[in-house]
């Protein structure tokens, strides 16, 4: 369970003042998948890093009893200086997994060749994504972030995140951000909307998108 009790979230940038979250209380059950749509700037990415811990709200309480991925997607999460392979290492060893057991998996899933022993810096944004769900799928989180990731890399790739995606929404929560409505239908089952600095949920992810797509049309 993730629970939000009255969390806002305020950023404050020399003149800039910008209120993203305004007093959201809400629970994520153990082993839902949700859809979570909104315009760009609307707040769901900082949702998102506020479920991860990767944040902390200005306001208000967040509680979970349950393990996170770090969002996983084009936001790079890594060391830039270091090369995947070292990131990798150390994500490992934070974690207590067999290093070499993990460098072998992502570099199996990642499909990133020379590049996985490069430093982050040379990465494209879509190199970076597959880099993080690779090192994210070699763990066993709870709950799963996903940003848009499902759209890096080629057709094999994807193919093999639908399938680990799909594992892991009957294994466990899936969380996803996608401005495909599509990928929304394929992942997931219930959905949210963030509008305004509100997240309102559905039964459905059908519902949410529906929503979605008439606040878009009377902005």
């Amino acid at each position: 369970m993730i629970s939000f009790e009255n969390v806002s979230k305020t950023y404050h940038l020399r003149k800039f003042h910008k209120d993203v979250l305004n007093d959201l209380t809400f629970n994520i059950p153990t082993g839902c998948s949700l859809g979570i749509c909104g315009a760009n700037g609307a707040g769901k990415s900082t949702l998102m890093r506020l479920i991860a811990g990767v944040e902390s709200p200005s306001s208000g309480r967040i509680t979970r009893n349950v393990s996170c991925s770090w969002p996983i997607g084009y936001a790079s999460c890594f060391q830039s200086s270091l090369t995947g392979a070292d990131n990798a290492r150390f994500i490992a060893r934070i974690y207590s997994k067999d290093v070499s057991d993990l460098l072998n998996y992502v570099e199996d899933f990642a499909q990133l060749g020379p590049y996985f022993h490069q430093p982050i810096y040379s990465y494209s944004a879509g190199m970076m994504a597959r880099l993080a769900f690779g090192i994210s799928l070699a763990i066993d989180f709870d709950c799963y972030l996903v940003d848009e990731v499902t759209a890096a890399g080629d057709d094999r790739f994807r193919q093999r995140c639908e399938e680990a995606l799909h594992h892991r929404r009957v294994t466990g929560t899936l969380l996803m951000i996608s401005h495909d409505p599509n990928t929304l239908r394929a992942y997931c089952e219930r959905g949210a909307v963030l509008h305004e600095g509100r997240l309102s949920f559905y039964e459905t992810i059908e519902e949410a998108i529906e929503v979605h797509t008439f606040n878009q049309s009377v902005h």
